[in-house]
């Protein structure tokens, strides 16, 4: 009785604005942060806890001028402003860019304490706001300089996500299915109505995203469903077709699983020296804030990457139950571990000129940033040179200064990216709800 009482305290701390809940469980064991990234990060002891401790800055956005730190021979401007949660980025043939506004649908079944907190949680940091459920377009005018022209695009979407174009056809991933739109090049407003190639899973909805990638020749798509869960405790029939890549046929609709065993595989990108599908992964919760390291990985098809019955490879969960261990056996390692609780969701491999020499050839990560532990991780963009087709070495920060120095203030945070024509990299940043493009410094 004592340990609930406690819980609903910490709950009532954070609704009054604390930034740090803890569980009534000390997090003694930590980890050097560096030690967790790359092929072999150090994982210490798993804890149990009822309610993590949580902590998050509360969001207030970019104030007059300011803008994120870009690391020595780079510059950033602000290109478009005033969004509603811009969350990934396309960059169409004429250079057009298209912005995808969304945020999760409000289906999430809310049921214990944890849930109840960490909603307040992340509404105070500002990555609860609210979703256009639109694409918007813009448009750079020659010789012009400032913020870009923006023109609604596509409306009355359904907590949108991925966004991909094949020839002449434009897909969007909704939360619960793909939309296709015939693409007419030069329009500033989608004239075709839409029609559903396909569902994708929706109940309960833990995770809303849906990453979605075509493959090189267009007749596939690769989509990111993450679980509805953290760890199964919603049951397992409402795990149909999640914490999985789904392969879908573009011309019909039909689809399959990929691979399995991904938490939430966000930021679906081809790297392009192997021709391999990579993806992003969040990883689970309420173990320790040095446990688990999201990750990025090759996706093997008919890979199982462990969730929920293990982590990071063979690394047994104990609270799931009940426990597999013929499926742990076959539980594939993850190439490249980012940090615990980054929450990665934008992958991006730089195939361009336009940056200084030591960003080519390998792949930026846009963390968007952690909620339950203490000091925080991620808030930034990273990058991770590669050489044939795997990752060689560190993680170097690109983009910073999301957060203020005492992590109480949160100004941005970093999300889906692009590469333009020029070799820019554009990001979207859905807390200050604007799109930036990072240049090489004149």
């Amino acid at each position: 009785m004592a340990k609930y009482k406690k819980t609903w305290q910490c709950a009532l701390g954070v609704a009054a604005g604390m930034s740090l809940l803890l569980s009534g469980c000390g997090d003694n064991e930590r980890v050097d942060p560096s030690k967790q990234i790359g092929a072999n990060p150090e994982l210490p002891k798993s804890q149990n806890f009822l309610v993590p401790p949580m902590q998050v800055p509360g969001g207030v956005g970019w104030q007059g001028n300011a803008a994120p730190k870009v690391a020595d021979g780079l510059q950033i401007e602000k290109i478009a402003s005033n969004l509603l949660h811009p969350r990934q980025l396309l960059v169409l043939p004429n250079q057009d860019v298209l912005v995808v506004e969304g945020n999760g649908p409000g289906q999430e079944a809310v049921t214990t304490p944890k849930q109840v907190i960490a909603g307040i949680v992340k509404n105070r940091s500002g990555k609860g706001g609210k979703g256009g459920n639109r694409v918007t377009l813009l448009r750079k005018k020659p010789g012009a300089t400032g913020e870009w022209e923006q023109h609604v695009y596509i409306e009355n979407l359904h907590s949108p996500f991925g966004i991909q174009l094949v020839g002449d056809t434009l897909f969007v991933a909704n939360t619960g299915n793909i939309m296709k739109y015939r693409y007419t090049p030069g329009e500033t407003k989608m004239s075709d109505p839409g029609t559903e190639l396909g569902d994708l899973p929706s109940t309960v909805n833990h995770h809303w995203t849906k990453a979605l990638l075509a493959s090189p020749d267009g007749k596939k798509l690769y989509v990111g469903s993450g679980s509805n869960s953290n760890i199964t405790e919603n049951g397992l029939d409402v795990e149909y077709r999640r914490a999985a890549v789904l392969e879908v046929d573009a011309a019909t609709g039909a689809s399959r699983v990929f691979a399995s065993g991904l938490r939430n595989p966000t930021g679906l990108q081809w790297e392009p020296q192997s021709g391999k599908l990579w993806a992003i992964v969040n990883e689970r919760d309420e173990i320790g804030a040095d446990l688990v390291p999201d990750y990025m990985t090759s996706v093997q098809e008919r890979g199982f990457y462990g969730w929920p019955y293990s982590y990071f490879g063979q690394h047994v969960d104990s609270r799931v139950k009940p426990q597999r261990p013929d499926l742990v056996k076959k539980a594939i390692k993850p190439d490249y571990a980012l940090g615990s609780h980054v929450a990665a969701l934008g992958l991006l491999f730089y195939t361009g000129t336009g940056l200084p020499e030591k960003y080519r050839s390998g792949a930026f990560v846009a963390e968007h940033g952690s909620w339950d532990r203490s000091p925080l991780s991620g808030y930034q963009i990273v990058y991770v040179p590669f050489q044939n087709g795997m990752p060689t070495g560190a993680a170097q920060p690109v983009v910073t200064g999301f957060h203020s120095a005492d992590e109480k203030d949160l100004y941005g945070a970093p999300v889906g990216m692009a590469q333009d024509a020029e070799g820019a990299l554009l990001f979207a940043d859905d807390v200050g709800n604007v799109i930036w493009r990072v240049t090489a410094k004149k």
